[in-house]
């Protein structure tokens, strides 16, 4: 099979989220507002999580859909910075994230 043109790729933006308990609540938060079918189409994967932060990785047509369904959640998710790369995220903001406990 032949590979995909750079072009025809899905494109990423990657997500700092702020919170307690993400891994749980961040699927629910997703499921509750836009459903398994908005889920599948976001495809958002944990790259990196720590104890009150974590890195997400989420399909770039449902950014605001994903935005959406966290200031809905009654549980306190929050999106502190989006990026087209880790790089562009940065180390500082997962280090100052780290020290708000």
């Amino acid at each position: 099979m032949k590979a995909l043109k750079p072009s025809m790729k899905e494109n990423k933006r990657y997500l700092l989220v702020r919170g307690k308990n993400l891994k749980i609540n961040i699927e629910k938060a997703i499921l509750e507002f836009i459903g398994v079918l908005g889920y599948s189409k976001a495809c958002p994967k944990i790259i990196k999580s720590g104890v009150d932060f974590a890195v997400l990785s989420v399909n770039r047509e449902a950014i605001n859909s994903v935005r959406a369904s966290f200031a809905v959640c009654p549980d306190k998710v929050g999106v502190e910075k989006v990026s087209g790369t880790l790089k562009g995220l940065g180390k500082k903001n997962i280090k100052r994230t780290k020290n708000l406990k």
